[in-house]
């Protein structure tokens, strides 16, 4: 009985020697590469090393599970992909409570209220054939066919008429643009 268990334990010792060896010969082989790789994703050397030395523990915890030799550098690469994207999953975000944080609204700001008011005057300066349609569209939020019927008009004529007003207040835009681009340098 006791040299059963002596082969046993050659046999175990046997197996980790043949282990350490393939382990070994994949760490001398791609650690280079695993270690560019996970600089390109994360761009800081320091967590790259990490990742690297969190993807090899995990490669030598199952490296019994790695049949084909030839595949050995793309499942590295998905247990470096997986150990990058878990290093998220073990982030702590400070939270705060909501009802110990006092938060205003100021309403829009200065520059949207202007852009805002600027789109107003504009749309003020459509012909009415133009801005009637458009304001439905916008304001109201009805669709085509139903624009059609409060104006008594052709669906393809609204259509047509919206087309155009949105091409006009784009024009309108684009001169305001250049506008002021001329004052402000």
């Amino acid at each position: 009985m006791f040299l059963r268990k002596q082969s046993d334990t050659s046999s175990v010792n046997d197996s980790m020697m043949t282990k350490q060896r393939r382990y070994e010969a994949l760490v001398k082989a791609l650690h280079g590469d695993l270690f560019r790789y996970a600089y390109w994703l994360v761009k800081d050397r320091a967590v790259a090393e990490d990742i690297v030395q969190e993807t090899f523990l995990r490669a030598w915890k199952s490296l019994d599970s790695l049949k084909d030799e030839k595949a050995a550098k793309s499942w590295l690469i998905t247990i470096l992909r997986r150990e990058n994207a878990r290093r998220f999953e073990r982030k702590q975000f400070d939270l705060v409570d909501m009802d110990d944080v006092a938060l205003s609204d100021s309403g829009p700001s200065n520059e949207t209220e202007l852009e805002h008011r600027e789109l107003r005057r504009l749309m003020a300066d459509l012909s009415d054939e133009y801005r009637e349609p458009l304001m439905l569209q916008i304001v109201f939020g009805y669709s085509g066919d139903e624009i059609a019927e409060q104006l008594n008009l052709n669906k393809n004529t609204v259509m047509t008429r919206l087309f155009r007003a949105r091409n006009q207040l784009k024009d309108a835009l684009d001169a305001a643009d250049n506008h002021r681009g001329v004052y402000n340098g």
